[in-house]
C-alpha cells in the first residue's frame, strides 16, 4: 500500500457534494466586491492576506458568533447579479484547478435579495457565472446548483418550488441549513412532501451540531436522500461485549440503505463536532463501510480544498489511492445527477484517472 503524495491527491479526480458558495470566496474578490458595493469589512483587513487571516482566525476562534460573522461579509458582497455571477465563475475555476470533476454548490437564494433581486434573478445570475466557469474549464468539470432554505426562516416552500422550476436548467436539488437546535427539519415538512411529489432530490443538514433526533427526523419524517454532515450518527454506535462496534437501529438503517453522509472533516473540527481529524468519526464510519463522502463545506472559512481534505485523511488514517477512489465513487454514486451521467463520469473520468495515477506515481 503506497501512501499518495499531495501532488497525486491534487491530480486525482475528485467529487464534491457539500460546498457552500458563500463560504468559498477568494479574499481578493471580497475586497473588490466590498469596494464596489460600499460594504464595510472588519478593521485591519485592507489587503487580501490580512482579510484571509481574519476569516481563518474568526472561523477558528471557537466562538459561533464570530464564525457566523464571517458570512455577514461574504453574503454582504453577494447582493447583485454581477457579484453573484463573478463568485460562481471563480468557484468553478477554483474547483477545476483543484482536480474536482463534479461538484454540487449550494447557497440560500433568500440571503441574496437585500438589494431588490428576485429569487429567480439570483439563481439566474449564479447559473450565468457557473456557465462562464464551465466554458473556461473546457469539459474538465461538471457543476450543479443546490438551492438551500434557511431552517430558522419560513421560505422553504418557496425555495423548493424554485428548485423544481430550475431543475432542468442547472439546479440539481434542495437543502436546508442553519442552526439545528430548536429548528428541526420537520418544521419544513410541507416543502419536503412537495419535493417528493415532484420526484425531486434533496439533502438535509443534520447530525452536525445536533444529535440523533435530527438525523432520525431528516430521514424518517422528511425523506432525505442524503445527510449534510451526519457525523453524529456515531452516537448510535457502541462497543459490543466482544469489543467490536455495535450499530443501533438508526445507524444500521443508514448503513443498510446506503444513505450518503456528506462529511466535512476540517469544518467539523472548527465547529467542535470532532476534536481533530485523527479523531473524526469518518475513520470508524469508513471502516464500517457507511456511504461516506469527503467534502469541503466552506473553503474560505476553513482555508481548505478537496486536496487539503483528502491529504489530511491520508496523513491521519494512512489511506491510499484505492481509499480515495472509494470516497470519490461513493460521492459520484450519490450525486443528484441522472444515473447515466453519473455512470459516465465514474467510468470515463474517475476510474481512468485513478488508474493513471496508480500506473505512474
Amino acid at each position: 500500500m503506497t501512501t499518495p503524495t499531495r501532488d497525486q491527491v491534487r491530480r486525482a479526480p475528485k467529487v464534491l457534494l457539500h460546498d457552500h458558495l458563500d463560504g468559498g470566496l477568494r479574499p481578493q474578490s471580497v475586497l473588490e466586491l466590498a469596494d464596489e458595493c460600499g460594504h464595510e469589512l472588519p478593521p485591519g483587513t485592507a489587503d487580501a492576506e490580512s482579510l484571509r487571516r481574519w476569516f481563518a482566525e474568526s472561523a477558528d476562534s471557537g466562538s459561533l458568533v464570530r464564525y457566523l460573522e464571517t458570512f455577514d461579509h461574504t453574503v454582504g458582497v453577494m447582493q447583485s447579479e454581477s457579484a453573484l455571477a463573478r463568485v460562481a465563475r471563480e468557484c468553478v475555476e477554483d474547483l477545476a484547478a483543484d482536480g474536482v470533476v463534479y461538484a454540487e454548490v449550494r447557497y440560500a437564494p433568500e440571503q441574496h435579495v437585500s438589494n431588490g433581486l428576485s429569487l429567480d434573478a439570483v439563481v439566474a445570475a449564479v447559473q450565468a457565472g457557473i456557465d462562464e466557469g464551465l466554458a473556461a474549464a473546457d469539459g474538465r468539470i461538471v457543476v450543479r446548483q443546490l438551492l438551500t432554505a434557511m431552517r430558522h426562516q419560513a421560505r422553504s416552500m418557496e425555495i423548493a418550488e424554485l428548485a423544481v422550476a430550475w431543475r432542468d436548467r442547472g439546479v440539481a436539488g434542495f437543502d436546508i441549513a442553519g442552526a439545528e437546535a430548536g429548528y428541526p427539519p420537520t418544521r419544513h415538512l410541507d416543502a419536503f412532501e412537495y419535493l417528493q411529489r415532484e420526484n425531486a432530490h434533496f439533502t438535509i443538514h443534520a447530525g452536525e451540531a445536533f444529535g440523533l433526533p435530527s438525523i432520525w427526523q431528516a430521514i424518517q419524517w422528511c425523506g432525505a436522500d442524503r445527510l449534510g454532515h451526519g457525523v453524529r450518527i456515531v452516537d448510535d454506535i457502541t462497543e459490543g461485549p466482544d469489543g467490536e462496534p455495535q450499530l443501533g437501529l438508526l445507524a444500521a438503517y443508514v448503513r443498510d440503505k446506503r444513505i450518503p453522509l456528506e462529511m466535512c472533516p476540517a469544518s467539523n473540527v472548527q465547529t467542535g463536532a470532532a476534536e481533530s481529524i485523527a479523531q473524526h468519526p469518518i475513520g470508524l464510519l469508513t471502516k464500517l463501510r457507511f456511504r461516506v463522502t469527503v467534502n469541503t463545506d466552506n473553503r474560505l472559512m476553513s482555508q481548505t480544498s478537496m486536496t487539503d481534505e483528502m491529504s489530511a485523511l491520508v496523513d491521519a488514517f494512512g489511506y491510499d489511492l484505492d481509499d480515495l477512489r472509494w470516497f470519490t465513487i461513493n460521492a459520484m454514486k450519490s450525486a443528484f445527477l441522472p444515473f447515466d451521467e453519473r455512470l459516465a463520469i465514474i467510468e470515463e473520468t474517475v476510474k481512468p484517472g485513478y488508474a493513471a495515477l496508480a500506473a505512474s506515481p
